[in-house]
């Protein structure tokens, strides 16, 4: 398992954890939630934010909120 802000550009991975309560309940609100398919869309400079592709939709996330998100790598 990895945190979203490790993982590589394209590669489909599934939420496992968001380890922040606080940031949990704001990304439960946009659909992300644990067990669901993501997706790194593309990183701005210094991969500050970054832009993910979750629940049909993309959506940006900072550094260190991505840190809080634990995710493992989908099995096609």
């Amino acid at each position: 398992m990895q945190k979203l802000s490790e993982i590589a550009i394209g590669k489909e991975y599934i939420i496992q954890e968001i380890m922040d309560t606080e940031l949990a309940q704001k990304l439960l609100e946009m659909g992300c939630t644990p067990g669901e398919k993501i997706v790194v869309e593309r990183k701005a400079p210094f991969n500050d934010p970054i832009a993910i592709i979750v629940s049909g939709f993309m959506l940006s996330i900072r550094q260190d909120d991505a840190k809080q998100i634990i995710v493992k790598e989908a099995i096609s």
